[in-house]
């Protein structure tokens, strides 16, 4: 057992070890305080460490500019003569030396078969350029573009695309269903804007040409075994034992007196072609306008007319047959050659 005097001497050294113990730590912090004090913008031990042995190396961007100005070359001062034009309005020698092409006048000017059913000729602050009557389809239209492509007018020289309501057509509530769903959807078409672009019977292209425009509401209203181009419309109503000739160039001859509405109509000799039968042209026929009581037709035409105005595009456009002699030739041109019915429309 522990006696009470060596109690009291391990007491009193643990006492005395602590004190000086106390003292150390006391002393230690007050001299890292002071220190810190002092030195507080001063650079850690670390900092010190990384700067001795620590190669220094120049800022990226003072390489970069100093490699820049090598590189940068004295740019030539311009004459006072003459002051350059800026590049991209500089014309090359080679262009400059090719002379302007003058525009010569379509082929079709020329061509006995070009068309009178509107005038020849429109207003350009010159001479007068002649321009093509209705411009046709072509299921795959070549790449080389024809006199009548490259010469057609541009939509600005017409008047607006004309349309019709329903009920501004004379007993359309009378027509059978299968016809007035037909005529709707082709007179919504005219509604659109759409140009008379050649070879097209779409119109998400923006425009159709005729037969393109024939071809396309057909096929929206179900008609089936439809051919794309005029001439095979022709004969496919000519087999079916649908289509009624007309020889007369009078609107009220008895030929048209079976004439309905939804019926297709054919022209030949709106253009030169070289096909069999040269049928050029069709169109689907609307009945008469109540207000005028006119014949009026539905399609798209490069030309045709409507209440006097010349359309381009998509159009409602008057139906007559007769045609006038030019140039004193004694032929007629273009002819209306007769209607077809649509196989099952009229049910």
């Amino acid at each position: 057992m522990i006696n009470e005097s060596g109690f009291k001497e391990s007491l009193s050294f643990s006492v005395k070890e602590l004190r000086m113990r106390l003292r150390i730590f006391i002393s230690l912090t007050c001299l890292l305080l002071a220190i810190s004090a002092n030195d507080a913008a001063e650079p850690t031990f670390a900092d010190k460490f990384k700067r001795i042995f620590t190669t220094p190396t120049p800022p990226p961007h003072t390489k970069k500019k100093t490699t820049a100005a090598k590189r940068k070359s004295p740019t030539p001062t311009p004459s006072p003569k003459s002051k350059a034009s800026p590049p991209d309005k500089q014309e090359s020698p080679a262009r400059s030396a090719i002379p302007k092409q003058k525009r010569t006048p379509s082929a079709e000017a020329e061509s006995p078969t070009a068309s009178p059913s509107f005038s020849p000729y429109r207003k350009t602050g010159g001479s007068p350029t002649p321009r093509p009557s209705g411009l046709e389809e072509s299921p795959s239209p070549t790449p080389s573009a024809t006199p009548e492509e490259s010469a057609s007018p541009s939509k600005e020289q017409h008047a607006p695309n004309a349309t019709l309501l329903p009920n501004q057509i004379k007993g359309f509530e009378n027509y059978p269903l299968k016809v007035q769903k037909l005529l709707v959807s082709a007179l919504e078409l005219t509604t659109r804007n759409l140009d008379y672009k050649y070879g097209s019977s779409d119109p998400a292209n923006g425009g159709m040409d005729c037969s393109g425009f024939v071809y396309y509401v057909l096929k929206q209203n179900d008609i089936a075994d439809v051919p794309r181009d005029s001439s095979g419309q022709y004969i496919w109503l000519r087999r079916a034992r649908e289509f009624e000739s007309v020889l007369s160039q009078k609107d009220d001859s008895f030929e048209l007196e079976d004439l309905k509405p939804g019926d297709l109509l054919f022209w030949t000799g709106t253009y030169l072609v070289k096909r069999d039968p040269p049928i050029t042209h069709a169109m689907i026929y609307l009945g008469r306008e109540k207000k005028t009581g006119q014949r009026v037709m539905v399609g798209a035409s490069d030309g045709r007319v409507f209440q006097g105005e010349s359309r381009y595009g998509v159009s409602v456009f008057d139906f007559k047959i007769q045609c006038r002699e030019t140039n004193g030739d004694g032929k007629l041109r273009p002819t209306f050659i007769g209607y077809g019915h649509l196989p099952g429309l009229q049910r």
